[in-house]
């Protein structure tokens, strides 16, 4: 019996929820008394046995043409072959999109339970009861699995990341794989420094901007903090800014350690794709802004008079004036 860790790259670098994965699967097989093993589906160019420092004990890795492009078919595929080689009993994804079109499929492949969007180890002092956030977080779920495999998808930045010493055994896979349906006709990338849905950080601004032309707000204080950008609903229907930068419920789910929300009123809307942050900071000139019920931090002003102090005292703290 293992804890196998779905350790999901792009154009060969490990994605940021993947560390967090590891350390989630690693923790989860201490506490089982059982060896957290990674897989590896693709060609990477990081050093995978460097990925020991974060707990996993082995690495699988499997190559193949088929696993050129993410097909959701081919990877559960691949990877419940992987399970079965392994022996693995408890799978472990990050809950980013890779995870959410895997893990529901693996689900069903294996007969296994299945607990998406996971926030804490599970317990096992009865059973193995996993608890995640539910309602869009405004309450606790505790799911016992009972089937003989278990798998689990892990919230973004709901796990500390943190390395230690050691270096994983590497083992390849000789797995056969069916070419997928799917065929990828092109590829548009999202340009930005830091993916929004990887971010620890993360500034967001509403229509209390008033116009496209006032973004440089936003994008200021961003730069200043090392954070991504993000948008409310109405800003992406409105075009000021493109849809991959909505949050809420209708849009891209976050949980980052910081949030601020620029001229946001803070709709149940908005605020079911945010309200998993560690740290909430509202900036609204309405002091009557629902947000505000919401926030850790408030600040009741204008925006066009606040965010640029903000921005300078950040600047004067990071000493990049």
């Amino acid at each position: 019996m293992s804890v196998l860790i779905f350790i999901d790259q792009s154009e060969g670098h490990i994605k940021k929820p993947s560390l967090e994965a590891i350390c989630y699967g690693a923790k989860l097989a201490e506490k089982l008394g059982v060896n957290a093993e990674g897989l590896v589906l693709g060609s990477v160019t990081e050093d995978l046995a460097d990925l020991g420092k974060y707990g996993v004990k082995k690495i699988y890795t499997i190559s193949s043409p088929a696993l050129e492009h993410m097909d959701a078919q081919v990877f559960t595929n691949a990877i419940a072959q992987a399970v079965q080689s392994s022996g693995a009993k408890v799978i472990i994804f990050a809950n980013n999109v890779d995870g959410k079109a895997i893990a529901p499929r693996l689900s069903a492949k294996l007969k296994a339970g299945l607990v998406s969007g996971a926030i804490a180890i599970p317990d096992t002092s009865s059973g193995f009861v996993v608890k995640k956030n539910v309602f869009s977080g405004k309450a606790f779920a505790n799911i016992s699995l009972k089937t003989d495999i278990k798998i689990i998808s892990l919230n973004p930045n709901s796990f500390p990341v943190v390395a230690g010493e050691g270096k994983a055994e590497l083992i390849p896979l000789n797995i056969s794989l069916e070419p997928g349906k799917v065929k990828v006709v092109a590829v548009n990338k999202v340009k930005g420094e830091i993916p929004l849905s990887e971010a620890d950080k993360v500034v967001s601004g509403g229509r209390g901007l008033k116009g496209p032309e006032n973004w440089g707000l936003v994008e200021d204080l961003a730069k200043a903090l090392g954070a991504a950008t993000a948008c409310s609903r109405p800003v992406a229907d409105s075009h000021w800014r493109p849809h991959h930068e909505h949050v809420g419920q209708t849009g891209l789910a976050i949980a980052p350690n910081l949030y601020i929300a620029i001229g946001i009123s803070g709709a149940i809307q908005h605020l079911a794709g945010v309200n998993r942050s560690k740290v909430i900071v509202v900036i609204n000139k309405d002091p009557e802004a629902p947000f505000f019920k919401a926030a850790d931090y408030g600040i009741v002003g204008d925006a066009f008079e606040v965010v640029p102090k903000i921005t300078e005292e950040v600047k004067k703290l990071k000493g990049t004036t």
